[in-house]
């Protein structure tokens, strides 16, 4: 029997092919060196989640023009420069099991293409000729800078609460796969009703997304993540796993958990016992269930559409956010 992924593939594939020409058609540039910095991360491998998620909206609202795949790179290039610049303030050696940009090409080559990415972006944006796309996509941005801000100056901090955690994987993930699925339903003319639908799904999925990558930090291991196991904990991201279980830990227990996230040099013994501590009050219990929460608000935002393959692979696609293994 073939895998979630495999069988979301098989149904997507052609639109897969045709995301993959437009993301190289639309990477327009007098330099070959933004090109090849671009290149270097947005042609590694990345699963083109967010751009599929725009076409498939944009079909189950009847959209039937010829500029839906064109528009979806909006959305891998938004991806791209966000990872180009998280990668150099974590100061991470690895994204999709290869070196990160910054790493190869230099600090300023690679923020400066990530802010190339950004406009880009907008300028796609611009060529729909609706200003509602053209505001989703600036406040997306601001959404998403904002996100990473309040994560940044959050590093570190043990009395992390589960809201302001909430509020910054909203801001930072959920927001560009929300928008992904709205703008999907604007570029078909999609009336109120439809485009809340949309948005809802997306919403949801992008929580559950989220929360999903935040919990593989403590059960996969560096080959399926294509990132070093624990990288979150030692830049100091408290995550929903290690916030949980800090508060539902005895003094003791925490006081050793605390031990092992202020030491950003743990050790893999001290890794995995911290790990146990997850699993020993709850964390990655919890997680796991509020992901699933938000699996099934998003697969009910999309009951109300008739039913359809396109409608069936979204349902599959809210599935794999919590199912995947990196």
């Amino acid at each position: 029997m073939k895998s979630l992924k495999d069988r979301i593939v098989t149904l997507a594939v052609k639109d897969l092919e045709a995301i993959e020409v437009a993301l190289k058609e639309n990477l327009v540039t007098y330099l070959g060196f933004v090109s090849d910095v671009a290149g270097h991360l947005l042609f590694a491998g990345g699963k083109r989640f967010r751009p599929l998620l725009m076409v498939l909206s944009a079909r189950l609202c009847g959209y039937n023009g010829e500029y839906d795949k064109t528009f979806s790179v909006i959305f891998e290039y938004l991806h791209t420069a966000t990872l180009l610049h998280d990668d150099l303030v974590d100061d991470a050696a690895l994204r999709r099991g290869k070196a990160a940009a910054n790493k190869i090409y230099g600090n300023a080559e690679a923020v400066l293409v990530g802010d190339f990415l950004l406009a880009r972006s907008l300028s796609i944006a611009a060529r729909t000729g609706d200003i509602k796309v053209i505001e989703a996509i600036g406040e997306i941005t601001e959404d998403m800078s904002q996100g990473e801000i309040h994560q940044l100056i959050g590093k570190g901090n043990i009395d992390l609460t589960e809201e302001e955690y909430m509020d910054v994987i909203r801001r930072k993930t959920a927001t560009l796969i929300m928008g992904a699925c709205r703008c999907g339903a604007l570029i078909a003319d999609a009336g109120e009703d439809s485009l809340s639908k949309l948005t809802a799904y997306g919403y949801n999925l992008g929580m559950a997304f989220q929360m999903t990558d935040d919990l593989l930090d403590y059960t996969s291991d560096a080959g399926d993540l294509g990132k070093a196991a624990g990288a979150d904990l030692r830049e100091g991201k408290l995550t929903l796993p290690v916030i949980f279980s800090l508060k539902e830990a005895g003094s003791e227990d925490r006081q050793k958990m605390e031990a092992v996230i202020r030491n950003n040099e743990f050790t893999d013994d001290d890794f995995r016992a911290l790990k146990d501590m997850l699993e020993k009050y709850g964390g990655i219990s919890y997680t796991t269930s509020r992901a699933s929460e938000h699996v099934a608000k998003a697969k009910d935002a999309l009951s109300t559409f008739k039913a359809s393959e396109t409608r069936d692979l979204m349902m599959m696609l809210a599935d794999y956010s919590i199912n995947r293994k990196g």
